[in-house]
């Protein structure tokens, strides 16, 4: 077993000049950094006063699962001989607030659409992704349902209409 540690710098810069002197004063607005990359502008979701030109938690969230399965996914095709030409997700999730002001995640749906290079690998690419979802560090970090509804099509082959 190994430990990997992450490190992320987080900086509100929502001060409007009064802090939090209510729920309406200040902004938002905050800036995500990691040593040596881009930085990352976030706010809150617009129902929660944010701004709706930056990322927010919640599509951070689905974004981290996607990408994440993603990621897995290519390594388990890899290791079982099923190579992918192409793929494309669009994934989804619900979250349902509580009377307190809370909330939380009740499942997110990823739909990956992945392009084999050859009809014959097109049962273990649907398969397979069960084995990435088990693989995958942020679905096994969360207490929700995260679902799959994978499409596979094959490189050079037309996909019927639908």
């Amino acid at each position: 077993m190994f430990d990997h540690h992450y490190a992320v710098h987080t900086l509100w810069t929502g001060d409007r000049g009064h802090g939090t002197v209510d729920y309406r004063s200040y902004g938002r607005d905050h800036v995500m950094s990691v040593e040596g990359k881009g930085d990352i502008l976030g706010s809150a979701d617009r129902p929660f006063r944010g701004d709706v030109d930056r990322w927010n938690p919640e599509e951070m969230l689905l974004g981290a699962l996607s990408q994440c399965h993603l990621l897995s996914y290519l390594h388990v095709c890899a290791t079982n001989g099923v190579v992918v030409t192409g793929y494309v997700d669009q994934a989804v999730g619900t979250m349902v607030q509580t009377g307190d002001g809370g909330g939380h995640f009740t499942e997110v749906i990823l739909r990956p659409t992945v392009t084999v290079a050859d009809e014959s690998m097109r049962e273990s690419a649907l398969a397979l992704h069960h084995e990435a979802s088990t693989k995958c560090f942020i679905a096994s970090s969360v207490n929700f349902p995260v679902l799959h509804e994978p499409q596979v099509v094959v490189a050079g082959v037309a996909s019927p209409a639908i």
